[in-house]
């Protein structure tokens, strides 16, 4: 049993569906015209609605609309005048279900119309109750304050059809932002595209967005669909959108505004409808007044923007985070069972991360490869001494650790040549031979 309203002017008509649905044991309520049916579905909810486009006071084509905004789980048939199959066909590219032609050829078309309407919104049901008993995905935060705000924004726009702007430095965790966000919207169904626009040339580029006709140009051999096109009915992310040229940032406005586009070297209009995620490192503010990055195009990504901390700002989660990547890490390399050892963790946690997640896995693998035991320790850790980032100081004797810890890693970086190893660190010789005895690294 289903529950559905019928709105329709014509008593008559209304009466003959009515009986017809609830030969099916369905629970039917009925609407003498759009005003009355939008008053119904604000009052309670409705698994099919069955509406006349032509109607006073409020048409049908408002109702479908308001459905698609309000209530998108709610599956719709529109009923048509003979002969007027546009109107139809516009209410099903807003998402109506399907149409009959006014007059109804028999009770029996109805009610097997209907049947197929009702089916699918069950088959939608069984799949979100499915994704919601499937195994969680890895979590974004280990818990750490920081994070609790971009959480909580991601969870209430995934449930929107809203752009988002992701803005954090390089190997903060983007895409697996992006991710997340399409696996709890409505789209999970559909596809996930990701396109780095920082990885490609503009003509490559051009062409993996939105496609090419065989021939467009000089070893277009084949007609090529755009990952656009694909990602109809999904998701698509752009990462690195601050690289994207002038021109295409031209040619993806239009393709946000209005969801169409030609193939490169084509005439025909494509439709694709796709939820927008981009994502950048770039300060878009700064690229805006220099010219370099379109302000309506930015206007049009960022409706909703959410920063991702840097992990020097994630102190919480540095350590969760560490072990979950070395459980990754240690099978790959035939270590399973390779842990992190306290001193190994202390460590990590002074350091400043300036790659980030991508650094720390890189740190994690180096040191993987050098343990001998079943534990990692500080000495396998092995930090960039040459990096910009400023170590963390975590407590009075951070500054005296840190500094043996920057002397091994120079030590290692040049195979153990002290003068070299004095250079890297940027101090004399004699001075390097000093703190080698007092750390105890002769």
């Amino acid at each position: 049993m289903a529950r559905i309203l019928i709105a329709d002017d014509e008593a008559g008509l209304r009466e003959f569906m009515g009986d017809a649905l609830r030969l099916d044991d369905h629970d039917v309520a009925e609407a003498v015209d759009g005003r009355d049916a939008l008053r119904q579905l604000e009052a309670r909810s409705f698994d099919l609605v069955i509406t006349d486009l032509r109607m006073p006071h409020v048409d049908g084509m408002t109702v479908v609309r308001k459905l698609r905004a309000e209530q998108p789980e709610t599956e719709v048939i529109v009923l048509t005048a003979h002969g007027r199959v546009d109107s139809a066909v516009e209410a099903m590219k807003l998402g109506a279900f399907d149409y009959l032609d006014k007059p109804i050829a028999s009770p029996d078309a109805l009610r097997l119309l209907a049947a197929r309407a009702i089916e699918r919104r069950r088959l939608r049901d069984a799949r979100d109750r499915s994704d919601a008993a499937a195994p969680a995905l890895p979590p974004l935060t280990y818990g750490d304050p920081a994070m609790a705000a971009v959480v909580t924004a991601m969870e209430k726009v995934a449930r929107t059809s809203a752009s988002v702007l992701l803005l954090g430095e390089t190997g903060s965790g983007k895409e697996v932002a992006a991710r997340t966000i399409h696996a709890v919207s409505e789209r999970r169904g559909g596809p996930f595209m990701a396109v780095n626009c920082a990885a490609l040339s503009e003509t490559l580029l051009e062409s993996e967005l939105f496609g090419h006709e065989k021939g467009a140009f000089t070893g277009a051999t084949e007609r090529h669909r755009g990952r656009i096109e694909l990602a109809d009915g999904g998701t698509f992310f752009l990462d690195e959108v601050g690289e994207l040229a002038e021109r295409l940032q031209a040619k993806l406005l239009r393709v946000i505004q209005e969801r169409r586009f030609e193939r490169v070297g084509g005439t025909r209009t494509i439709e694709s409808d796709v939820r927008w995620i981009a994502a950048t490192n770039r300060d878009l503010g700064e690229m805006m007044k220099a010219g370099r990055f379109r302000e309506d195009l930015y206007h049009r990504l960022a409706v909703f923007p959410i920063r991702l901390p840097p992990l020097r700002e994630r102190p919480g989660d540095l350590v969760p985070m560490a072990r979950a990547l070395l459980g990754q890490i240690a099978p790959r390399l035939g270590r399973p069972g390779l842990r992190l050892g306290a001193d190994a963790e202390r460590r990590l946690l002074g350091w400043g991360w300036p790659g980030n997640v991508r650094e720390l896995a890189n740190a994690l693998e180096r040191a993987a490869i050098l343990a001998d035991g079943d534990a990692i320790t500080a000495d396998h850790v092995l930090l960039e001494a040459a990096s910009s980032a400023r170590p963390v100081v975590a407590g009075p004797r951070a500054l005296a650790d840190l500094e043996r810890d920057a002397i091994a890693a120079a030590l290692q970086a040049v195979s153990g040549n002290r003068r070299k190893a004095a250079d890297l660190l940027g101090i004399a010789e004699r001075t390097l031979y000093d703190k080698l005895k007092r750390y105890g690294l002769e």
